[in-house]
């Protein structure tokens, strides 16, 4: 496989995380959201760690011109030389603008924008029933992908418990946000000749289908 630079785009509960770790099991893909790379330029002191702490403190959101600095530095390091996925970042067509002056600033582009189309029906019935691993952080879904034994991780045999923030009422907000500032994303993309729409919701069948199309 040649080098692969991906955005994975969807809706919270689109299944993005979990096709993600598919991918990287098959491919030495560099992982990158943006919750990861704000709490690692926090605790390496970076400058740009520095400015987000001071504003993340003062209840303040973290510009975009910092994020994107901070995915233009993660993008130089080595283990993303065979291809990366962008997982959070961008959200909006702004970050997107941004994106596309750090990528040609190292001189890098991007190969595909996957955008993971689920109904809202699903979307909601998966994060109000999803429970994670207090242990290895595994997630499972009480009606999708429920444990082998009620409330215990199949993996490691810790408690499962529910995010309080997995209400019905929380996820109907989150995916009006997405709605409002991300989903003008998926035409950006499209218009880029960029955008790959996959419609299934098996994660099984969303990874035969992204395999065949960045394999070809």
């Amino acid at each position: 496989m040649s080098e692969h630079n991906l955005i994975f785009l969807g809706a919270p509960g689109a299944g993005k995380g979990t096709v993600s770790k598919q991918v990287l099991a098959k491919y030495p893909l560099a992982h990158i959201s943006t919750g990861d790379l704000l709490r690692a330029e926090v605790a390496a002191g970076t400058e740009l760690g520095k400015q987000a702490d001071t504003l993340m403190k003062s209840g303040q959101l973290v510009p975009d011109e910092i994020v994107a600095g901070m995915v233009r530095s993660r993008l130089t390091k080595e283990d993303t030389k065979p291809g990366f996925i962008l997982d959070g970042f961008p959200r909006t067509v702004a970050q997107a603008e941004l994106l596309n002056d750090a990528l040609k600033a190292i001189g890098r582009e991007l190969k595909q924008v996957v955008y993971f189309k689920v109904d809202d029906e699903i979307l909601l019935q998966r994060l109000t029933a999803r429970q994670n691993c207090r242990g290895c952080d595994a997630i499972y879904n009480k009606l999708f992908k429920p444990s082998k034994v009620e409330g215990i991780c199949d993996v490691c045999g810790s408690q499962l418990y529910q995010r309080s923030d997995d209400s019905l009422e929380t996820a109907k907000n989150r995916l009006a946000v997405f709605y409002k500032q991300t989903s003008p994303l998926i035409e950006y993309y499209e218009k880029a000749g960029l955008l790959l729409t996959i419609e299934a919701t098996d994660s099984e069948e969303i990874m035969a289908e992204l395999v065949a199309a960045l394999e070809k």
